[in-house]
């Protein structure tokens, strides 16, 4: 009997490139000893948690923790996209950390919820709590990396609780396009198109028609995401 494989996820990009491909390398290598309790995976994700919101190579205790030769290959980038893929590892991989800490199931799911559909699917746990979407609105206006980092971090902490996990790989690609000029325009998009598109699993229905007004734009005090993403 001949079975078909379900369709791989949509994806704003066709491929992955240096930032999310080392990013989701190391973090599979590191949530894999992590979930099996290992005391170097284990140390290793406290020590990038306290990278959290600082730069990359900024924190000396962090040096060597991952592997990022393949940023720096011979004919690769140049030194300015080499630092901005730097950035969107580090920042990944450090949000990773916080998302994965203390939870038994692996918080990193390459071809998961990007951030929007993430966010949409913790909305609907908690009745369309309107405060998490501000906070979402927050994330697409953010400026520079350290702040758009800090806010991230607090969407990872509430996603945590609720143990629904991200496509970090992306993320990184993400993080390093929104660094380039007219790259943030691009990423938000894509993070607007993935809380729009998504909806409840069977049995996951909310309590009420939110999901309806969100999408038709309805609370007046704050930007609809299509307007602000």
């Amino acid at each position: 009997m001949t079975s078909t494989a379900s369709p791989a996820p949509k994806r704003p990009y066709p491929a992955l490139g240096a930032a999310g491909t080392v990013a989701g390398r190391e973090i599979a290598r590191l949530q894999g000893g992590y979930l099996r309790d290992e005391s170097a995976a284990v140390a290793a994700l406290a020590r990038l948690r306290r990278g959290v919101g600082k730069g990359a190579g900024t924190v000396p205790d962090l040096w060597g923790v991952v592997d990022t030769a393949d940023l720096y290959a011979p004919g690769g980038r140049d030194e300015a996209g080499t630092v901005r893929a730097e950035e969107a590892v580090h920042t990944a991989l450090t949000l990773w950390a916080t998302h994965q800490q203390s939870r038994p199931l692996p918080m990193h799911r390459a071809g998961g919820h990007e951030l929007g559909a993430a966010v949409r699917e913790l909305m609907a746990q908690r009745s369309n709590d309107e405060a998490l979407r501000k906070r979402f609105v927050r994330v697409g206006t953010a400026g520079g990396m350290p702040v758009l980092a800090t806010r991230l971090r607090e969407i990872v902490l509430l996603l945590r609780q609720e143990d629904i996990a991200l496509d970090y790989a992306l993320l990184a690609h993400q993080l390093d396009a929104w660094s380039r000029a007219d790259g943030a325009d691009a990423v938000r998009s894509a993070w607007g198109r993935s809380f729009h598109a998504y909806r409840p699993r069977a049995g996951q229905v909310p309590a009420d028609d939110s999901f309806q007004a969100i999408d038709a734009g309805a609370d007046a005090g704050v930007p609809d995401l299509k307007d602000v993403l």
